[in-house]
């Protein structure tokens, strides 16, 4: 309890508790200071000392206490100071709106008995009749003798009290507190007039005593010790830059850290970027992974851990860590901290920065010349030279040999269209004691920078292989393994293998090479092709294969009193929504940012949850629920009539399964496994169209290990019979890029059959979409595999992933233009559009501050071409002809009395529409 004259507050270690509210400036000039004679002009006019005594220092005065005003006209001195709550203060109340943000920018000083350093706080006394004083925390910051420094911070009422009072306070008794300006403006507003006389700001740096120039000042322990050292381990550890590091040490958990509270001091929809200097030392431990988290308690919804970036660190040298934060809402305290190193391992600081992140430029359109779509960069391939130009990978050996097909594998004959025909020769590899081993070619001088290859070739194996064999195209750029597609082998004959790649660096150096069956096993190669794509061209075909798929010819048919003048009368169509769901993943702290919303609810019609309804989420512990963020989130989507997703009901991935769960016995996990269904279908009945049942379960088998095989189909069983409206998918992930042995189409086809001959109601096949350097003719083989089932197929959670926004703008727009026309595909699901709120990096479309950016422009072109439109006159038959996308259309007819206006709607069919409309 820390008292203040006649009035207290309930603190927690020294510091109050208090709410912080966020909002947007709704009165007044955001330009005008609200403080009244903010750089003592007038002397102390307007201004108060509390309990103490206050006096003028103008620029001629003499420098009475050692510090030369920064106005260079006057500041305010405070003395006799008896209790470090004793300060200089101003009724503001007058000017404060409810609801309204304002920032606060003073520039302090300190004079007297004092040696090293002491804090200067803002603070807000909030008076209300018959309820007292209570006090808002603001700001403050280190302040020594001798020198200038700047106390910032932000506040908001949400409802203004009958009287409210800002002061400044803090240093020791004896102690004389020095003023030299105050602004309180919002944070909209022009730089502060303090900052412009030059108040000792450092640029927007959100920590305090970053470098530890002042000791320990403003740092603390989470859970642990936490020390100062200008150097450690008899000098071998010395600070990288600065005087001094901080240790944390004593740490018995992960968790434990340094920490320093940053409340006040981050706004709201801003993006941070925060940067740190750290290593480890001690406990035996060489290398651990270090993280940069960021607690932030808010009123309503409690506690989160946001993580905001890590580092691989070691006990030999200082390594960067780096990351980016934002906050959506209104936080009532944050807190910055270092953890991640297992107990007893000590992490070393020596600089932790947190700045508002500085806007970067995008990168330029790469310009690519002469890109030689559809030539193959591999020499020789067809063998008419031997093996010349080819060299073996390991120690087998290669040879050429006749036999294989003689036709270019079907993906790659949908890219290249009439082609040359293969020569039937195929390179053997022989002697293979590695699964590494096969046939290389370096290719570093033929491939240009952000070009997409499409990788295609026929492989086979030998005989002696126990079960199904992985062979891959592969490339080594620079020493990392870029993986060019792969095929599993059953048997004896010729299989495709498709992929792709790009390469968006310069590299030294590129080679090209087959891997995969198990040594001892003969591996054959024929026919391999890289070669760029023509993304336009495909584009052009596609564009037909849309026009057949997703429009309709409409005849709009008019009557009426006055039909029989009606000839030659205006007619325009405008189609105000495609009926194509397109849709995005939402989270829940998304939902407290205005903008967010906005773009939402504009540009997307349907909803799916990150991980709101997942089982981790909603029963994190046993028997604990937690359902008020997936309500939150229901609630915002009925509202603005969007339709939802739900996923996940389980996940059958074991890293994923909460350890309560893995912690059960076979028959307490099934009884968590019926609980689970009822609790989550019977409280969502009828809100969600569709639910993923149990999410990737070509990758996972948890629940199928410990409850056997049928518990799958129990799963769709039951969901179906608990709310029978939702359609039932299955869902995973590398289903579309021939990536994963795991997940090709066949197999999971396969699952599909297997699941539905057990009387598993399967009503949708998800393809989760999680992609890079998208190749059409790939993506839609797997289409045309599925679409097999007659099932309905959904991108479930597409995203693309590239640092330059023109390509992953291009990369997007293969992916929905292939599935908009593609004829089994019903609707496409974006993992997340807001940076900062995505599973991957650089695959936003909207910057963290609400910019949208090359790739979310090419996404917003897209929506308005898959929009049509029409002008004309009706006919002589009072008929008016055009041919448009399925959806929701308005028209509008001028006759010679009034304008009319009318909605139809234009549904899937094959036979012209005719909509009969009456003027």
């Amino acid at each position: 309890m820390v008292v203040r004259g006649n009035c207290f507050c309930i603190c927690d270690s020294g510091t109050c508790n208090w709410w912080f509210f966020m909002g947007n400036c709704r009165s007044g000039n955001p330009t005008d200071n609200i403080i009244v004679n903010h750089d003592f002009y007038k002397g102390l006019y307007s201004w108060h000392p509390n309990c103490c005594n206050g006096f003028i220092v103008s620029a001629n005065s003499g420098n009475r206490v050692g510090l030369s005003p920064k106005s260079g006209g006057n500041y305010a001195v405070i003395k006799n100071r008896t209790e470090h709550w004793q300060g200089l203060e101003q009724d503001i109340t007058s000017k404060i709106s409810p609801g309204s943000t304002y920032s606060v920018s003073a520039c302090v000083g300190v004079s007297g008995p004092l040696s090293g350093s002491t804090d200067v706080m803002a603070t807000l006394k909030l008076l209300n009749h018959g309820s007292g004083a209570s006090y808002m925390f603001i700001g403050k910051t280190s302040v020594s003798k001798g020198k200038w420094e700047m106390v910032e911070g932000i506040f908001s009422l949400p409802t203004v009290p009958n009287q409210v009072i800002f002061y400044l306070e803090g240093p020791p008794p004896g102690v004389e507190l020095l003023i030299d300006s105050v602004v309180i403006r919002c944070p909209s507003s022009s730089k502060s007039e303090s900052t412009s006389i030059g108040c000792s700001a450092v640029g927007d740096e959100v920590i305090i005593n970053p470098q530890f120039e002042n000791g320990l000042s403003n740092w603390s322990g989470r859970g642990c010790q936490v020390v100062l050292h200008d150097s450690m381990a008899d000098g071998k550890i010395v600070p990288e830059t600065g005087k001094f590091f901080a240790s944390a040490s004593e740490r018995t958990q992960n968790w434990n850290g340094i920490q320093q509270e940053i409340t006040g001091r981050v706004q709201r929809k801003l993006a941070y970027n925060v940067t740190a200097v750290v290593r480890i030392f001690g406990n035996n431990v060489t290398t651990a992974t270090i993280q940069a988290t960021l607690w932030v308690h808010t009123p309503d919804r409690g506690e989160q851990y946001i993580g905001i970036g890590k580092v691989q660190a070691t006990d030999k040298d200082w390594v960067q860590l780096q990351g980016k934060f934002l906050l959506n809402g209104s936080p009532s305290r944050v807190i910055i901290y270092l953890e991640g190193p297992p107990p007893g391992t000590d992490i070393l600081v020596n600089a932790l920065s947190v700045k508002h992140a500085e806007k970067i430029p995008p990168l330029p359109p790469p310009i690519i010349e002469n890109p030689d779509y559809g030539v193959n960069m591999v020499t020789n391939s067809q063998l008419s030279d031997g093996t010349n130009g080819w060299f073996p990978l390991g120690n087998c050996n290669l040879s050429a040999a006749s036999g294989s097909p003689k036709i270019l594998p079907p993906m790659a004959r949908d890219s290249l269209g009439v082609h040359e025909p293969l020569s039937g020769r195929y390179i053997l590899v022989k002697n293979r004691t590695q699964t590494w081993m096969g046939p290389a070619q370096m290719i570093t001088d033929k491939l240009k920078l952000f070009l997409t290859y499409q990788v295609s070739a026929w492989v086979r194996i030998g005989s002696g292989a126990s079960g199904p064999q992985n062979v891959n195209v592969a490339l080594g750029v620079d020493n990392q393994w870029v993986n060019g597609g792969q095929a599993e082998i059953k048997d004896g004959r010729w299989h495709e293998i498709g992929g792709s790649f790009r390469i968006e660096k310069q590299p030294l150096k590129v080679m090209v090479y087959v891997q995969g069956p198990a040594a001892g096993v003969d591996l054959m190669v024929a026919g391999l092709q890289i070669f760029p794509v023509d993304r336009v061209a495909r584009f052009k075909h596609l564009a037909r294969q849309t026009d057949k798929t997703r429009k309709r010819d409409i005849i709009l048919q008019f009557s009426g009193s006055e039909s029989s003048s009606l000839f030659g009368t205006s007619v325009t169509v405008m189609q105000t929504q495609n009926s194509f769901p397109i849709g995005s993943c939402i989270n829940r702290t998304n939902i407290e940012n205005e903008d967010f919303v906005d773009f939402f609810v504009k540009n997307f019609n349907w909803a799916v949850f990150g991980n709101e309804l997942k089982w981790y989420w909603t029963e994190p512990q046993r028997g604990n629920f937690n359902y008020k963020d997936a309500d939150d989130m229901v609630a915002l989507c009925q509202n603005n009539k969007i339709e939802t997703r739900g996923h996940c009901i389980f996940w059958e991935v074991q890293s994923t399964v909460q350890q309560w769960i893995q912690a059960l016995n076979k028959n307490d996990l099934m009884k968590a496994v019926q609980n689970r269904l009822t609790g989550l279908l019977t409280r969502y009945k009828g809100k969600f169209r569709h639910y993923d049942v149990n999410n990737e379960m070509l990758h996972g088998s948890f629940y199928q290990d410990r409850l056997g095989k049928d518990i799958r189909t129990y799963m769709f069983k039951t969901a179906n019979q608990l709310d029978p409206s939702a359609t039932l998918f299955v869902n995973d992930y590398h289903v579309e890029d021939g990536r994963d042995t795991r997940s090709y189409p066949e197999k999971y086809i396969e699952q599909i059959l297997d699941l539905q001959q057990q009387g598993a109601p399967v009503g949708g096949i998800g393809i989760q979409g999680h992609i890079d350097n998208p190749v059409g003719p790939i993506v839609c083989s797997a289409l045309d595999k599925l679409g097999v089932l007659g099932l309905p197929i959904w991108f479930t959670e597409l995203d693309v992933s590239s640092l330059n926004e023109h390509i992953r703008g291009e990369d997007l727009e293969v992916m929905l233009r292939e599935a908009f026309a593609h004829p089994a595909v019903e609707g496409v699901m974006l993992w997340g559009f807001w940076e900062l709120f995505m599973s991957r990096d650089n695959a936003h479309l909207v910057d963290a501050e609400g910019e949208i950016n090359e790739a979310g422009k090419r996404f917003l072109a897209l929506k308005h071409e898959w929009l049509s439109h029409a002008h004309g006159r009706i006919d002589i038959q009072g008929q008016f002809e055009f041919r448009g996308f399925h959806g929701t259309y308005v028209v509008e007819v001028e006759t010679e009395s009034n304008k009319v206006s009318r909605t139809f709607v234009v549904d899937k069919g094959d036979s012209p529409l005719v909509v009969s409309i009456d003027l």
